[in-house]
């Protein structure tokens, strides 16, 4: 076909895209708008009357009132709700109580067999009664107070900007693992973390973001108290390993404070419970009876800090295992 008798294409508007646009443009008002608007300057458009406006008015306090109703009605919690909140605030009001109770009901059969056990010792071998309570202290038996050293460490802000935020600039059970056993080492009597006595069988370790002392969980700031020669323990505790991990914790943003106190109070853990003890010492010789388990086996706080670390793995890069 000759290109002549094409059928020539139809033309399209520069702008025909973009109608809707030019639309708005030339005709800015809706068209039932701006034929009342054009009523209403020609002076043909129906006057108000006093009736018309009072009906307006109260259909707009009447759909005002309907939607208050409505949004307070959806931010009611539904009645079963309340109910059930009800009744588990009951049970944990419920269940705090029975564990006070049980608490003090411990605390008072705790304190009536030490007596009679002191009793019985005191009456029947006072050299062992001595010794008991010489080791008592040790122990984490009783409570305890005289001078020693508060190191108080505080956690990070993930904000600050001193290091990424990836959970290095919270204190971790390493980091009171250390500083326990350091503690030990430079010649505390008694240690406590947040009022928590520790024993020869305390455990400190990790549950997720918490840090357990046993089975207590902690919470920052971690206030590690000991009890001893406050100016002996610092000096010696600088020169430790555990000094120099304490010192690399403000890269993190970790804040250590360590003050020297007059006088600390140590609440004690109660009456230990052994499931197994042996005596300290060496084992049996051959062709010798094995000896049979003692009652208690207690130390002193040195003796005790060298045996309580509990193993851990710090989530910090320049973290290690730490017995």
């Amino acid at each position: 076909m000759n290109p002549r008798h094409a059928v020539p294409a139809p033309q399209r508007a520069a702008d025909e895209s973009m109608t809707l646009i030019n639309e708005v443009y030339r005709r800015p008002l809706d068209p039932g708008y701006q034929d009342v608007a054009a009523r209403r300057a020609a002076g043909t458009a129906p006057a108000r009357t006093v009736r018309g406006g009072a009906a307006l008015l109260v259909l707009a306090v009447l759909l005002g009132a309907f939607a208050t109703t409505a949004a307070v009605a959806l931010r009611r919690p539904a009645p079963a709700v309340l109910e059930a909140r009800t009744l588990l605030e009951a049970e944990i009001r419920e269940g705090t109580s029975r564990a006070d109770d049980l608490r003090r009901a411990n605390a008072a059969m705790s304190a009536q067999i030490a007596q009679l056990q002191g009793d019985a010792a005191s009456t029947d071998d006072p050299e062992l009664f001595a010794q008991l309570q010489r080791d008592a202290v040790g122990a984490g038996v009783v409570a305890v107070t005289g001078p020693g050293l508060r190191i108080e460490l505080t956690d990070g802000d993930p904000g600050s900007g001193t290091a990424p935020n990836d959970g290095s600039e919270l204190v971790q059970d390493h980091d009171l693992q250390v500083l326990v056993n350091g503690l030990w080492a430079a010649g505390a009597e008694a240690v406590a973390v947040n009022n928590e006595r520790l024993t020869t069988t305390t455990a400190i370790r990790s549950a997720g973001a918490a840090v357990l002392v046993d089975s207590t969980a902690l919470s920052s700031p971690y206030r590690v108290e000991a009890i001893g020669d406050a100016a002996t323990m610092q000096t010696r505790l600088a020169r430790l390993p555990a000094g120099q991990h304490l010192a690399s914790l403000s890269q993190y943003g970790i804040e250590v404070r360590v003050t020297a106190q007059r006088e600390l109070l140590l609440a004690g853990r109660g009456q230990l419970v052994l499931r197994s003890a042996d005596v300290l010492g060496d084992g049996p010789q051959a062709g010798e009876a094995e000896p049979p388990p003692a009652s208690t086996t207690t130390s002193g706080a040195q003796d005790l800090g060298a045996r309580s670390g509990d193993v851990a793995v710090s989530g910090r890069r320049d973290g290690e295992e730490t017995r």
